[in-house]
């Protein structure tokens, strides 16, 4: 019988923050169970470059799924849009919380939408995929990476050192920030990052008891969709240097689900946007046939460009 748990998270106030999402929702399924919180630093909490010009994964989870791995932990908490798909062997996504919003949204200190910001405006971001999009709506604008946790990028909005920033609503809710908001884009037209607000548990594959115990909060929609979604990024190798939007939608009669996707070329002038419906009892497999849609239409053909731009891009 587990009595009580070490939930490892990383320090920032948005991931202790989700980790007591999690803490409180397993307290109302599992009172009788304690659990301490750990917090440990990982590779992207300490490196100061954008996080598109380091060319490794997990740079926001290998330090607590490490962890996880060597029993000082029991479970990490992640943000699922951070870990990558092709976890450790020894490890499984235990469970997956109700998924808050996956949409991005604009701040700025004047108010202004993202249509009617002046020509030649600075507009911040930390994601390649936003960048992208950015520009293919407003070329005009001047589109630079910003780095920081989510206040600080909000405050170099506010003060001016950015004219705008883009980020994901998901964050700016949980911290209690959602007025600072202008304007949310629809998912379809600025696709999110595959995950995107989502909070994801991580254990050891044969802790079959914590398992048992995390997929008591496990929201089975929210789970079907993202596996959708990372099944197709998966597929399609999309990472940091090469962005990739996705966002599946359970149709009304919960059996079926749609799974959108686009990948850009590094110019932003080229694009292939798709869409495929399948049963939400298999959604991986409906992840792998979008992405084979994908590869179909020379996908890897717009990746080709994406590392001299992004070495461009980081010299702004």
């Amino acid at each position: 019988m587990i009595n009580r748990l070490r939930v490892g998270t990383r320090g920032s106030r948005l991931a202790l923050l989700q980790t007591h999402i999690i803490l409180s929702a397993l307290r109302k399924s599992n009172p009788s169970i304690e659990c301490e919180i750990v917090t440990i630093s990982t590779r992207g909490d300490k490196d100061d470059r954008a996080i598109f010009t380091i060319d490794e994964k997990g740079i926001f989870e290998k330090e607590l799924n490490d962890a996880v791995r060597k029993g000082s932990i029991d479970f990490a908490v992640h943000s699922l849009k951070d870990l990558p798909s092709d976890l450790n062997d020894e490890l499984v996504l235990a469970s997956i919380p109700k998924r808050a919003s996956p949409n991005d949204v604009l701040v700025n200190e004047k108010k202004l939408k993202l249509c009617d910001l002046p020509k030649g405006s600075i507009v911040g971001t930390s994601s390649l995929r936003r960048a992208i999009q950015i520009m293919r709506r407003r070329p005009d604008l001047n589109v630079k990476p910003i780095r920081g946790n989510v206040e600080t990028r909000v405050k170099k909005s506010i003060n001016g050192e950015y004219d705008a920033v883009v980020l994901a609503e998901a964050g700016l809710v949980r911290l209690g920030m959602k007025d600072v908001i202008v304007e949310r884009f629809n998912v379809r037209g600025f696709m999110p990052s595959p995950g995107q607000g989502a909070i994801a548990t991580v254990c050891r594959k044969n802790n079959h008891q914590l398992i048992r115990i995390l997929n008591s909060i496990e929201d089975k929609k929210s789970r079907s969709e993202v596996d959708a979604e990372r099944a197709m990024s998966s597929k399609i190798e999309g990472g940091c240097r090469f962005p990739v939007g996705a966002i599946a939608v359970t149709n009304s009669d919960s059996r079926k689900m749609t799974l959108y996707a686009s990948v850009f070329s590094a110019d932003g002038v080229k694009s292939i946007s798709l869409k495929e419906s399948g049963s939400v009892k298999n959604p991986v497999k409906l992840g792998i046939i979008v992405a084979e849609m994908l590869m179909k239409k020379d996908v890897k053909k717009l990746s080709e460009d994406w590392r001299d731009a992004v070495d461009r891009w980081n010299k702004k």
